[in-house]
């Protein structure tokens, strides 16, 4: 980790701390605290309740069914960080084939996903804003979305996948900086979902949630894992790890609601979707499973190569 990256992860957590602490200062927060365990809980349920029924009241009221579904799907798929998290809480490690066969399936439906949920449809959608045109809106969407990821990789302080086994003996600080990195490539994953639903076909959506869904179990082991060869308590890594997926809801609802008000750049946002997927796997994801030699790289290429003809054989069902 650079100098200039150690700054800016120290500006940042100072800031989440400050912020923590302005809270914890609240009298709102003094007071629930004060309540009785199962009176404080049952409130705090309450509360969460009554905050979705206004953000889905408001979403159907604005946008439609539509979006009310996609911003839905785009919350289930990042809840599945937190069902990958799972296993950490009965193994403090698992095997690097397990590991990367589990990496090299996640890219394989990643790479379906992108082709025949997102550029597929979205030349389609091109061609009928711009006759004969659409791959060409869509190619633009797709460097646009990887430049955006470059950027956002340059500017924040993380460390990459490709150092995820080390991270399971390694510091603090590091293992913070790789949970930021996969709260980063969320973002732009849940936005994919948003914009696969807001071309108004329910299959190509329930298609790319599940898919970002498969693809989010991997993601949450190997956050979790770290955190509890830290001695994190086992529950809370696994919290931590479903936080870092519950971004993608946020990408999702710009997603959708972006392209429900603004349908002529559908093309180009599901090519931006396409093109910050594909960057995720190639600079991420295959690079981590290839890192070694003999078996290790073999169990994740055949790995790739199942998930991919699962996604294909999923999509051409749902079609």
């Amino acid at each position: 980790m650079t100098t200039i990256q150690d700054q800016k992860f120290k500006k940042i957590q100072g800031f989440l701390e400050a912020q923590v602490v302005k809270a914890m200062a609240s009298p709102y927060y003094r007071k629930l605290m004060a309540l009785p365990p199962t009176e404080r809980w049952a409130t705090i349920a309450g509360l969460f309740l009554l905050s979705q029924l206004i953000i889905f009241g408001a979403l159907y009221l604005i946008f439609g069914k539509v979006v009310v579904i996609g911003f839905l799907a785009s919350i289930l798929a990042g809840l599945a960080t937190g069902v990958g998290a799972l296993p950490a809480l009965f193994f403090r490690n698992i095997s690097n084939n397990l590991f990367n066969g589990m990496l090299g399936a996640a890219a394989g439906v990643m790479l379906a996903a992108t082709a025949f949920s997102l550029l597929v449809p979205g030349i389609g959608f091109g061609n009928a804003v711009w006759a004969g045109k659409g791959i060409y809106l869509v190619s633009f969407g797709m460097l646009i979305g990887a430049l955006f990821l470059h950027y956002a990789d340059r500017q924040l302080p993380h460390v990459h996948f490709d150092q995820v086994s080390d991270l399971r003996k390694t510091s603090f600080g590091k293992i913070w900086l790789f949970i930021v990195a996969i709260t980063i490539h969320n973002f732009p994953e849940g936005m994919s979902v948003g914009v696969s639903f807001g071309t108004g076909e329910m299959k190509t959506g329930i298609v790319l949630a599940i898919a970002i869904g498969l693809q989010n179990i991997p993601e949450g082991l190997a956050v979790a894992l770290p955190l509890v060869g830290l001695g994190y308590d086992k529950w809370r890594a696994v919290a931590i790890a479903t936080l870092t997926g519950l971004v993608e809801p946020v990408g999702g609802l710009l997603g959708i609601t972006m392209v429900t008000v603004f349908q002529p750049i559908l093309p180009v946002a599901m090519g931006f979707a396409a093109g910050a997927m594909l960057f995720v796997i190639s600079e991420e994801i295959i690079p981590e499973t290839h890192g070694g030699a003999g078996e290790r790289s073999r169990y994740a290429t055949f790995a790739l190569m199942f998930g991919f003809i699962l996604m294909m054989i999923l999509d051409n069902m749902l079609g």
